[in-house]
């Protein structure tokens, strides 16, 4: 294997210029997103707190996973056919 001297690198002024550039660009974006994502989150947050008021834990949990409880009609057992359950 042939060895060979390591090359020289020159950081020139143009180099330096457009990684600032770069670096600034990066950061507004991240802070609009970090901005836009705190927003977000506290609109939830206080429609959680808004709705806990009308509605028990088990409601918010239902409501969150999805499950929707049927409720028995009347206040009799269900009748299936002849038989009471």
């Amino acid at each position: 294997m042939l060895r060979r001297k390591p090359t020289r690198l020159e950081l020139k002024l143009d180099d330096i210029e457009e990684f600032e550039s770069v670096r600034k660009e990066l950061e507004s974006r991240r802070k609009q997103r970090d901005e836009a994502e705190a927003a977000a989150g506290a609109e939830e947050t206080a429609a959680i707190a808004l709705g806990a008021e009308h509605k028990s834990r088990e409601q918010i949990i239902s409501e969150r996973i999805g499950y929707k409880p049927q409720h028995k009609a009347g206040g009799r057992a269900a009748h299936f056919g002849s038989f009471e359950f």
